[in-house]
C-alpha cells in the first residue's frame, strides 16, 4: 500500500470551515458551492423523542447524504423507509449503488425533466508522469518529477438519465493525458528564444542561474507557473471542449505524490451577460 492516499491521510474543509469526513463529500459541498446553493452540514434529524441521526447535507428542505462507510447505507435505508415524505437523496460508489435501488448515482434540484448531474471517474490508469520547474519556490526551483494520478468531476444536464457515459469520459480524459504525459512544464515567461526543434529556457532562482535548451516535442509551456493547481486548470482547458454539449462544469484532483495535490473547478461554458 506504500504511495496510497486515504482519506484518513487527509484532512477535508469546505469553505464554510466544517470538517469534512471524506472525500465524497468535500466534492458534494464543492459541488453545492459551485452551483450556488446554500447547505447547512451534519444536520440532525429527530426520528422520535429520544432518537435522532445525522445527515450530511440539507438544502431548503432536501437533504443529502454520502453512503460511506457501508453503516450510512443503513441509516439511509431507515430514513427512507420510517420518512417517506422527506426529500432526501443517497449518493455514493458503485459498489453501494449495486446494493440498493433507491440509492442514486447523482443529486438533483429541479423538476425531472431538467436534472443536474454528476459523475465521478476515478482510475490507476488516469495518470501521467511529469517533470518541472517552480523557479518562485526554493525548494522546488530545481529540475524535478511527478507520477500523479487524476480524479475527475464531471457535472451536467441529464439527457436519457446519464451525465455522460463513463467509457466516453474516460477515453477523453485518458487521450488528453496522453498528451501531458511524460512531458517538461514550464512558465512560458522563461522561454527566451525558440527554433524549429528546441526552446531555450533561462531563469534565476534561489538554486541560481539556469539556461536550458528543451525539445519542444517534450516541452508543455504554460501560462503561469507549472504548478499542480495551474496542471489541473490546463487539463480541464484541454478536456472541455472535447464534452459534449449537456456538460456545465468539469473538477480535476491532481495528487502530486502522497497526502498532497489540487482540486480545481471550471464551468465549461462561459457565462451569459
Amino acid at each position: 500500500m506504500e504511495g496510497v492516499v486515504t482519506d484518513s491521510d487527509l484532512r477535508y474543509i469546505d469553505r464554510r470551515g466544517n470538517l469534512l469526513r471524506n472525500r465524497a463529500e468535500f466534492s458534494t459541498s464543492n459541488i453545492l458551492t459551485f452551483l450556488g446553493h446554500n447547505y447547512d452540514y451534519n444536520v440532525r434529524l429527530n426520528l422520535n423523542e429520544s432518537n435522532f441521526v445525522y445527515i450530511d447535507f440539507k438544502i431548503d428542505d432536501k437533504y443529502i447524504e454520502v453512503i460511506d462507510p457501508e453503516s450510512d447505507l443503513e441509516k439511509f435505508k431507515m430514513i427512507k423507509k420510517n420518512f417517506p415524505e422527506l426529500k432526501i437523496l443517497g449518493i455514493g460508489q458503485s459498489n453501494y449503488v449495486a446494493m440498493m435501488n433507491e440509492l442514486e448515482s447523482f443529486f438533483s434540484f429541479d423538476s425531472a425533466s431538467n436534472q443536474v448531474g454528476s459523475i465521478f471517474i476515478e482510475d490507476p490508469s488516469l495518470a501521467f508522469d511529469y517533470a518541472h520547474i517552480l523557479p518562485l519556490v526554493e525548494k522546488c526551483s530545481i529540475l524535478h518529477g511527478h507520477t500523479s494520478t487524476v480524479m475527475f468531476e464531471i457535472i451536467g444536464n441529464m439527457e436519457n438519465n446519464l451525465v455522460i457515459d463513463f467509457g466516453v469520459a474516460k477515453k477523453i480524459i485518458k487521450d488528453t493525458l496522453n498528451v501531458l504525459d511524460h512531458k517538461f512544464f514550464i512558465n512560458k515567461k522563461y522561454l527566451e528564444k525558440e527554433d524549429d526543434v528546441h526552446y531555450l529556457i533561462v531563469f534565476e532562482g534561489p538554486k541560481g542561474y539556469f539556461k536550458l535548451q528543451v525539445p519542444k516535442s517534450t516541452t508543455f509551456l504554460l501560462p503561469g507557473e507549472a504548478t499542480v493547481e495551474n496542471i489541473s486548470s490546463q487539463i480541464i482547458k484541454l478536456v472541455a471542449p472535447k464534452m459534449p454539449s449537456n456538460i456545465e462544469a468539469l473538477g480535476v484532483y491532481i495528487y502530486e505524490g502522497v497526502n498532497k495535490g489540487a482540486h480545481i473547478i471550471a464551468k465549461t461554458k462561459p457565462t451569459a451577460v
